[in-house]
């Protein structure tokens, strides 16, 4: 029997690659029926038409609805009737959410607000609310608005009554292949006979599968209480060992060209800032950030403070595991487009 039995999830952004992945990965169990929610609907007949090739004999379980988050009353039917949610959609590229901030904040801040409430207006049992690294310490308009999407969540949580959702995060690093991410675009230029374009070679990033994220957002949706933020410890590895590892594993000698960093990029990413450390619980492939609980008596905050944040370390893809070209190739093989299962 396994934690879906005879339930209905629903996926915001579930045409996405988090979406496809879940399909892929629970249709075929004794879950009752997956709901696909998005805007897209190209993406959506595209989804359903595979699927039915896939999975003919399970297919009928995955049910589309058209709505945007943006718009409550174009999402809150979907809601009726589930049990448990996964919210996804979002506006995720960096670029896109520099040039038109205030997209970022009616998509990934507005429209998780909607989700909430659609949850709460709905009886959702659990609903976890997927954040990025580039949420802690943000420096674009990106992060910022997946910051504040993590903020409202926990000050929703602190609202929940007995019987009202559960509302957990998941924060994670770059899913390697997803939608518009690097391993994909190195890829197109080796085929294209073009030099791998290199933003800097000792920038750093968290390595983790689209396998990882699901197990992450599963781990929090089994373990997760009331405002929790869950993350899972990752490898990272520099550009320029993602690159070299690509290069051997192609058998391509274009070689790579160093272009700078680009605007709103870190030289590195965090998941669990110093401040957050000091909350967090070691679970030993995860951390778990607790919810900050604390009420809005400001006389605390002039009258009592901590001595324990200046000995805190966040943690960050400078200072976690290190891939080398080796290792980076073994992760990379896991992935479909250099012959593996995701």
């Amino acid at each position: 029997m396994s934690l879906f039995q005879n339930k209905t999830l629903l996926i915001t952004g579930g045409t996405g690659s988090f979406g496809n992945a879940v399909l892929n990965r629970f249709l075929e169990t004794d879950i009752k029926e997956i709901r696909i929610l998005s805007r897209d609907e190209k993406k959506q007949d595209d989804m359903r038409h595979e699927f039915q090739v896939k999975m003919p004999q399970v297919a009928g379980k995955i049910k589309f609805y058209i709505g945007d988050v943006r718009d409550y009353h174009s999402i809150v039917g979907a809601f009726r009737g589930v049990d448990y949610v996964f919210h996804a959609a979002a506006l995720k590229q960096v670029p896109s959410c520099e040039f038109y901030p205030m997209e970022a904040v009616k998509t990934n801040v507005e429209g998780s607000n909607n989700v909430i409430s659609a949850c709460v207006s709905c009886g959702i049992q659990k609903a976890i609310f997927l954040s990025t690294d580039k949420a802690a310490y943000p420096i674009n308009a990106m992060g910022m608005s997946k910051a504040l999407m993590e903020k409202n969540v926990i000050a929703r949580s602190r609202q929940m009554l007995e019987g009202d959702p559960v509302l957990c995060l998941t924060r994670y690093g770059n899913v390697m292949a997803s939608r518009g991410s690097v391993i994909p675009l190195f890829c197109d230029q080796i085929n294209e006979g073009k030099q791998l374009t290199i933003t800097n070679p000792e920038m750093t990033r968290f390595m983790m599968t689209l396998n990882d994220a699901v197990d992450l957002v599963l781990y929090a949706f089994e373990h997760g209480e009331q405002g929790d933020l869950f993350i899972q410890k990752a490898p990272a590895a520099t550009i320029q060992t993602l690159a070299q590892a690509i290069l051997e594993l192609k058998e391509s000698d274009v070689g790579c060209t160093t272009i700078g960093t680009r605007h709103g990029e870190k030289i590195y990413e965090v998941l669990v800032t110093a401040e957050e450390m000091l909350r967090a619980e070691d679970l030993g492939g995860f951390f778990r950030v607790h919810a900050d609980n604390r009420d809005l008596n400001y006389d605390n905050y002039f009258s009592k403070g901590s001595k324990e944040l200046e000995r805190m370390e966040q943690y960050t893809s400078h200072n976690t595991r290190r891939l080398d070209v080796e290792g980076m190739k073994e992760l990379l093989q896991k992935l479909k487009l250099f012959g593996g299962l995701y």
